[in-house]
């Protein structure tokens, strides 16, 4: 599909990346109704989701996947949920693994590459509920995992009609090397406070496994990666994990209509998460790249994102 022209257009002071990610991120306020659920998922841990409803009954809904560090009330996520809710359409926020204020029960959490999760997030809510069509919503992270569990399973359901992948580092290798970078230490600094008390509490929960002097060598996203994430989900190093859970090389094989947006003003992305070549060969993919929106910052006035509209005007041509 040909590339989409953008008409996002922010107010001078959010035309600055930095800006529009920082108040996106960490300024923004929503208090949102939400009712949390949660569920058994195949191999005997939990997860935790955020329901928000229309206000009359319908058979759409849509499932949010949070990015790095995030949860299901944060505002990047319940302001889509509280959007499609005025859209007719049902929300679910999902709290990945140790997301939710609860610690999961495995050793390993979450990681950029976990689709077996939203598989069992999507057949619980096709075995309990009647919704003919869902929708996929995945922001940064959790845009990875969308875009790779549409590329990789080869018998999407019939009742999931479309999705959206919003800031999506679809190369995590790329993604991981800009988030080292000095421009980006503020970021980094923020993401690895909250991933080392996280990790502090795994190894409390798991001491035979993560020693008290391993927890003082990680100071940094590639090293956290390296020791926990990669080999905790079964992965031999992090060059393996980003390899193999990488969203990019699964873009081809996509036969769901899906729209990503990212700015190319987005820090946390490089070239190759500009995927413009195969969305020009793939008739399902809507590549949109607006030239202002930092990181999941498409701020707008009045309260609704240009994100959000555009998840709410993507989705309904598909409902």
């Amino acid at each position: 599909m040909p590339l989409i022209k953008s008409h996002f257009k922010p107010s001078l002071p959010f035309k600055s990346g930095f800006i529009s990610t920082v108040y996106s991120g960490l300024i923004r306020y929503i208090k949102y109704p939400q009712k949390r659920e949660r569920i058994k998922l195949s191999d005997g841990d939990f997860l935790d989701f955020d329901w928000s409803y229309a206000s009359e009954p319908t058979n759409s809904l849509a499932i949010i996947l949070h990015g790095m560090e995030g949860h299901g009330q944060r505002p990047y996520v319940s302001g889509i949920a509280r959007h499609l809710n005025t859209q007719h359409m049902d929300a679910i926020c999902v709290n990945f693994r140790g997301c939710s204020g609860q610690i999961n029960t495995q050793f390993f959490s979450f990681h950029s590459g976990q689709t077996e999760d939203l598989k069992d997030v999507i057949a619980h809510v096709i075995s309990n509920h009647n919704y003919d069509s869902i929708f996929l919503n995945g922001i940064s992270l959790g845009g990875n995992i969308v875009l790779k569990y549409l590329g990789e399973t080869s018998d999407v359901p019939k009742q999931i009609k479309a999705a959206m992948a919003v800031s999506v580092p679809v190369d995590l290798a790329g993604s991981s090397k800009a988030l080292h970078r000095f421009k980006n230490c503020l970021f980094h600094i923020y993401f690895m406070i909250g991933l080392k008390l996280k990790l502090k509490q795994k190894q409390r929960q798991f001491p035979t496994k993560i020693s008290r002097l391993s927890l003082w060598r990680i100071w940094t996203l590639r090293a956290l990666d390296e020791f926990y994430t990669s080999r905790a989900n079964g992965f031999k190093d992090a060059a393996e994990y980003y390899n193999k859970s990488n969203s990019l090389q699964y873009l081809p094989a996509i036969t769901t209509p899906v729209l990503i947006l990212n700015a190319l003003n987005d820090t946390f992305l490089t070239e190759t998460c500009y995927p413009n070549a195969i969305a020009e060969d793939n008739p399902f993919i809507y590549l949109e790249t607006p030239k202002h929106g930092g990181h999941v910052g498409f701020i707008l006035p009045g309260g609704v994102y240009y994100n959000e509209l555009r998840a709410a005007e993507f989705f309904l041509k598909f409902k």
